[in-house]
């Protein structure tokens, strides 16, 4: 089975966190467990290699962080919870677009079909 890690998710992780986040706010640990869980078990991502992504996503405007609120009654530390922005919604769709075109290509140069769910 194909393991995704480290480089192999590089220049991809920022997208596939939109992508994440579609689905609804979400922290941390709730976006790896979407992204693993999408990845049909090839997808290894650790939290260390997520938290930044989140930083430049927040800091491009793609992303809205906020702390979860007292009234969560989860005890512990706080959590932050991330949103999807109408900014980053524009992003997702034109990094889908660039993607399918990208797939297209790389299947015509190493002659493999491209296939369409």
């Amino acid at each position: 089975m194909l393991n995704i890690t480290g480089d192999k998710l590089r220049g991809h992780l920022e997208m596939m966190v939109l992508s994440s986040l579609k689905q609804g706010e979400a922290h941390g640990l709730e976006i790896v467990k979407r992204l693993e869980a999408a990845g049909s078990g090839a997808l290894k991502l650790k939290e260390g290699s997520l938290y930044p992504a989140l930083y430049r996503l927040e800091q491009a405007g793609y992303v809205k962080a906020q702390w979860e609120g007292e009234s969560s009654g989860r005890r512990g530390a706080r959590r932050r919870l991330y949103n999807l922005t109408a900014k980053g919604k524009r992003k997702l769709t034109q990094g889908q677009q660039e993607w399918t075109e990208f797939v297209t290509v790389m299947s015509n140069i190493l002659g493999v079909p491209v296939w369409k769910n």
